[in-house]
């Protein structure tokens, strides 16, 4: 027997309910509540009363409609094998903003593929508007590859993973640096300063849709960098702008005792003072030979590139005592392709075709801290431990 108690929040509600039933020799079979903009909804399935006293509906409408609540009660066989309980999927929604018609062609989406939307609960209103869905029903990887396409057609990002214990498992998050951790490439900012501003974007572009080798493509940007005083980095790194959210990220993270790492076909003399600024864990990058304060247009050690990248993650997963399927990739350009696929998740952020179609999901809003959403992680929850640490919250992502 359902029974579903509808109206407007107030304390005592459940208790009323509960202590309704107690006479009738009921035992519960499973407990649904959520509340809405101060609207109540809570959804209570129990075993039929024992020699179905019919008394039980007045009784529940008596004690519930004193606190101004409607109740229906629903008879039914419970479902206690429902088969759609078989394979099941959490998927995240993204949006800014979240508008109906693209509800309606997931959800369509996902009755197509034969599956059930049996939760859907908000995790976020800001920066993004965030929803998750549990879905049972069919097969996790269906479910992605049809609603990879359907989210792009609706303008809406969309994240499938695998119910179970391992969604919540992931310990390590490894972050590329350049237009994923900060905006811009650090190297065209020190091309601008060299004078080649225009040469050296259009190779990284080309590097970054993987059209051209990485390792090549740096160490000739790289190159007509030479004679370029070194105070030059020094001014790029104090310009550097983290992406929105980025703080929020990372210091989230750190409260859930996750190790974050990043990894950077840019150079160490700019990625040491994140590490330092941000309290990093591990980080690679390349380094920038200088000899009597200039550029020397050469590189000190091999390159890191895609397969360095894919490489270090391992590493660093391997110095935090956590296995790879614990881990979290998140990067734009095609050098990052390696250690998405690698990762137990991976992200493209703001990503080039090549990556977006590569990676286990996407997202397109250059806000950092939503990848947290992707983790379980809700706003609510971010907000109530920074106001715990005493920090005011903000209508801006820093």
């Amino acid at each position: 027997m359902l029974v579903t108690v509808t109206g407007r929040d107030r304390p005592g509600v459940t208790s009323a309910l509960f202590a309704a039933l107690v006479p009738f020799g009921v035992t519960v079979v499973d407990v649904e509540q959520v509340v809405i903009r101060g609207r109540l909804v809570l959804g209570v399935l129990v075993t039929a009363p024992i020699a179905g006293d019919s008394s039980l509906d007045s009784e529940l409408e008596a004690a519930l409609g004193r606190l101004g609540m409607d109740v229906e009660v629903s008879r039914g066989d419970g479902g206690h094998d429902n088969p759609r309980r078989r394979g099941r999927s959490h998927i995240t929604v993204l949006g800014h903003p979240l508008l109906p018609e693209a509800m309606a062609g997931l959800a369509g989406c996902i009755a197509d593929c034969g599956a059930n939307i049996d939760r859907i609960v908000r995790i976020a209103s800001y920066p993004v508007t965030a929803v998750e869905l549990e879905v049972s029903g069919a097969p996790s990887g269906e479910l992605r590859s049809r609603l990879t396409i359907e989210a792009a057609a609706l303008g809406v990002d969309v994240a499938v993973e695998r119910s179970g214990l391992h969604r919540r498992a992931k310990r390590l998050v490894v972050l590329d640096v350049d237009s994923t951790l900060v905006q811009g490439e650090v190297i065209e900012m020190l091309a601008e300063r060299a004078g080649c501003g225009a040469e050296v974007a259009a190779v990284t572009a080309a590097a970054m849709r993987g059209e051209v080798d990485f390792a090549d493509a740096l160490r000739d940007r790289v190159a007509l960098l030479e004679g370029l005083d070194a105070a030059a980095v020094d001014g790029v790194r104090r310009e550097l702008v983290l992406a929105p959210g980025a703080r929020t990220f990372v210091r989230t993270l750190k409260r859930l005792d996750y190790r974050i790492a990043i990894v950077s076909g840019g150079f160490t003399q700019v990625t040491d003072s994140l590490v330092a600024e941000l309290g990093i864990d591990y980080s690679a990058a390349n380094t920038l030979e200088i000899v009597d304060g200039r550029l020397t247009g050469r590189l000190v050690g091999p390159v890191l590139d895609r397969a360095g990248k894919a490489s270090a993650l391992q590493r660093f997963a391997e110095q935090a005592g956590v296995p790879v399927s614990q881990t979290v990739a998140v990067g734009d350009g095609a050098n990052d392709l390696d250690m998405l696929a690698l990762a137990g998740l991976g992200v493209a952020f703001n990503a080039k075709p090549v990556v977006r179609e590569a990676a286990d999901t996407s997202l397109s809003f250059p806000f950092l801290d939503a990848v947290l959403f992707l983790l379980g992680i809700s706003r609510e929850e971010i907000e109530t431990a920074d106001a715990e640490d005493g920090l005011a919250p903000d209508r801006v992502p820093t």
